[in-house]
């Protein structure tokens, strides 16, 4: 038996792009740091041993954030990866929304409970539920019913809730998210001629008060992958700060006209940039120009509206008009400019006439980011949470598969 006052649970999101880690009944997470992790072989980490000793990074988890893996040596956080080592390269676990790698995860994990100052006897944990994204997002919004639109970095991915419940038929996703609209940035920043460098590959050199030049600094055991993270970084940076959703459907000729908005680069050039998130609504047989990976990414994708509508008429018709007038935008993707309204625009043009439309977002893009964690850190901090979850003496009675029955 575990008393509600006595429980201290911890909440973990594990995303595509991000991970989330921190204690139930909190506003949001301890630890948010990226999926992916630099690994290097280990026949190589003797070569490179010495040129890590002198990197400065948090004393705390210096030498913690590193784990040997079978012949892999793994740095997770943000701060590891921002030290650039020889032959590191950059890998996800997860691939098209499913893990691939569990060492990598096992390492991600180890890194989330050392952040939150919580160690365990190597995940000896007294008790565990498993819940689904979307059902923790109506949570958290305080809707037992919605139409989930869940934007991440990996796939965008549409789930009606009823009830508490996720419909799994009617779940519909797209391999189009932010990872896909920062590709689409690179190529466009490629096009123009600006080439994005990684913060480690420069020196900023004051040439007289107050002007400074960018120095070239040759690495040249740089792995591929961790090089074009390091951009990715910086791209995802100006994705943040300049990507809205367009108002109107993708149209070449008037998008060309839509005012600049100005960025300095890290190594101090300044560039004007425009960047609409038309992928999210393309319609069939439209193209965007520069984007020619679209068609093999996403084939059969007709644009974000049309797979609100599918989704719902996949439901009974009794619940159709309630997830039409409550569907939540959630994810990280979520928070950029005016998708909540050219969401709810096209909808209004494309549904039934006796639908009521209403699209609800947090004001607060944290709130947008995390939703999936606020949710579980809602469902955990309940009194009532302790009869949920799926115990150690189940799991030793019934084995593994009973979770199933547990966390549905």
């Amino acid at each position: 038996m575990y008393g509600g006052d006595e429980v201290s649970a911890i909440v973990l999101d594990l995303g595509s792009h991000t991970c989330k880690a921190g204690y139930a009944g909190e506003d949001a997470p301890k630890a948010v740091f990226p999926s992916v992790v630099g690994a290097i072989d280990q026949m190589e980490v003797d070569n490179s041993t010495n040129g890590e000793q002198n990197s400065a990074v948090d004393s705390k988890t210096a030498v913690k954030d590193s784990e040997r893996k079978g012949k892999r040596k793994l740095y997770v956080g943000s701060q590891s990866l921002g030290f650039r080592r020889d032959n590191m390269e950059v890998l996800s676990p997860i691939k098209d929304g499913v893990v691939v790698d569990w060492d990598i995860v096992d390492s991600i994990w180890d890194h989330a409970f050392r952040t939150v100052e919580l160690m365990f006897e190597k995940y000896n944990v007294p008790a565990l539920f498993l819940a689904k994204n979307a059902v923790l997002t109506s949570f958290a919004s305080g809707r037992a019913t919605a139409l989930v639109v869940d934007c991440g970095g990996g796939s965008t991915t549409i789930a009606p809730v009823h009830d508490g419940y996720v419909l799994q038929k009617a779940v519909t996703s797209c391999p189009i998210g932010g990872e896909y609209l920062t590709d689409c940035l690179l190529k466009s920043l490629e096009s123009k001629g600006i080439v994005i460098k990684p913060r480690y590959s420069f020196k900023r050199k004051e040439t007289r008060p107050g002007d400074f030049q960018a120095v070239d600094v040759e690495f040249p055991n740089t792995t591929e992958s961790y090089r074009l993270y390091s951009q990715r970084v910086i791209a995802s940076d100006i994705k943040e700060c300049v990507c809205r959703a367009p108002d109107t459907p993708y149209d070449e000729a008037s998008y060309s006209n839509i005012p600049m908005t100005p960025y300095e680069l890290p190594d101090g050039q300044l560039v004007d940039l425009v960047f609409h998130a038309a992928a999210l609504f393309i319609r069939q047989n439209k193209t965007i120009s520069g984007i020619e990976s679209f068609a093999e990414v996403a084939p059969n994708f007709h644009g974000l509206p049309q797979m609100v509508i599918d989704s719902i008429n996949r439901c009974d018709v009794d619940i159709r008009r309630d997830l039409y007038s409550s569907i939540l935008l959630a994810g990280g993707t979520a928070s950029m400019q005016q998708l909540k309204e050219r969401l709810e625009k096209d909808l209004l043009e494309e549904s039934p006439q006796n639908a009521r439309v209403k699209v609800l977002a947090s004001g607060n893009s944290m709130e947008r980011r995390f939703s999936v964690w606020i949710g579980g850190s809602i469902l955990a901090s309940l009194g009532s949470f302790q009869q949920m979850w799926f115990s150690k003496s189940e799991y030793e009675e019934h084995g593994a598969s009973y979770v199933q029955r547990k966390c549905p």
